[in-house]
């Protein structure tokens, strides 16, 4: 890991050092070629999200938010440019030195919460610690700890079928942040929840942004999911452009 991303950057004597770089993209490209003519998603786009800071990604539908995501967390591999999470460059990492270095840093939430339909609640919320070597018993102890702070402590025992949306969600993103990630990337997370469970999941997000420097991206079409971040970033024409904060 290269130090300006392990140490806090420096500043002006005085001044409050800058969090540390946590995710970077530079000249981030994605073309598919499977039609009569190739397809610019992503064009030389340009990305930095320090630790602790929340950054939402608006864009109509089709302007390639999810292709965006599935870059950064190394599901897909960019035409052109570079990823770079915690100071580790994705492109130079194999699939399996990849899916490792995702489990230790990265966690995901996507559209649709891809739960174990055989697993329960609490398995499928301990899976990536299992995954990392944990023992079954020390691995659910974290999960059940996770799932009490998203309100399905009480529904640990039960399988996806046995859950409603907003249910089986809340159990993805304990998935995700049961191994204390650096990075969550998150893909309409609050889009099959109610308002109340909506606020405690942003209160969550809040709480791990300050007291562990973790860094989010969220991808919404929820205005006021988007508002309550630090940035508002909007993707356009395969760019990202700046929002002006509301007062």
């Amino acid at each position: 890991m290269s130090p300006e991303y392990a140490a806090p950057m420096n500043t002006s004597p005085g001044a409050a050092p800058e969090p540390a770089i946590m995710l970077d993209c530079q000249g981030l490209t994605r073309i598919y070629s499977e039609g009569p003519q190739d397809l610019t998603v992503l064009d030389k786009l340009e990305l930095s999200v320090r630790a602790g800071e929340r950054v939402a990604i608006v864009g109509s539908s089709g302007s390639g938010k999810t292709t965006l995501l599935n870059l950064l967390g190394g599901l897909d591999r960019p035409s052109a440019g570079r990823v770079v999470i915690a100071g580790e460059t994705l492109s130079t990492l194999n699939e399996a030195a990849l899916g490792k270095f995702r489990n230790r840093y990265i966690g995901f939430v996507y559209q649709f919460h891809h739960l174990l339909a055989e697993f329960t609640a609490v398995e499928n919320a301990a899976l990536p610690l299992i995954i990392r070597g944990q023992s079954k018993k020390t691995a659910e102890k974290r999960a059940m700890q996770i799932l009490e702070r998203v309100g399905m402590k009480a529904r640990a025992d039960h399988k996806p079928g046995e859950l409603s949306g907003g249910e089986r969600q809340r159990v993805a993103i304990a998935r995700a942040l049961v191994t204390d990630p650096s990075l969550v990337l998150m893909d309409e997370p609050t889009g099959n929840l109610d308002q109340t469970t909506a606020a405690t999941i942003l209160a969550l997000m809040d709480e791990l942004a300050k007291e562990s420097a973790c860094a989010f991206v969220i991808v919404t079409h929820d205005v006021g999911l988007a508002a309550h971040q630090d940035r508002v970033l909007k993707l356009d024409a395969g760019k990202l452009i700046e929002q002006p904060r509301t007062p």
